[in-house]
């Protein structure tokens, strides 16, 4: 689903204009990544949380080459699913 297609569904689900869905979603993941950027963690029950997840700095291989590399630590948006999601997502699976 693009940008367009998601403001759209948002939209004609919510009974709102695209500008103001727009409006709503940015809002939305802006506060999601200023409070992720802060160290906090932000859940929505029944949906899943998002937080931040720290790599180490780690060696790694040039496929190209063989020769080592190192891969700097990074610094990761994490998602973790909702039991209910995860359920609707598996429905046969108990």
């Amino acid at each position: 689903m693009t940008k367009a297609e998601l403001l759209d569904a948002v939209a004609k689900s919510a009974g709102t204009t695209k500008a103001d869905a727009e409006s709503v979603l940015e809002a939305f993941f802006g506060t999601v990544t200023a409070d992720v950027v802060n160290g906090g963690k932000v859940a929505w029950p029944g949906f899943g949380s998002f937080s931040a997840s720290r790599s180490e700095e780690r060696a790694g291989r040039n496929p190209r080459t063989g020769e080592t590399v190192k891969i700097a630590a990074t610094t990761r948006m994490k998602f973790t699913a909702s039991s209910t999601l995860k359920a609707a997502l598996n429905p046969t699976k108990k």
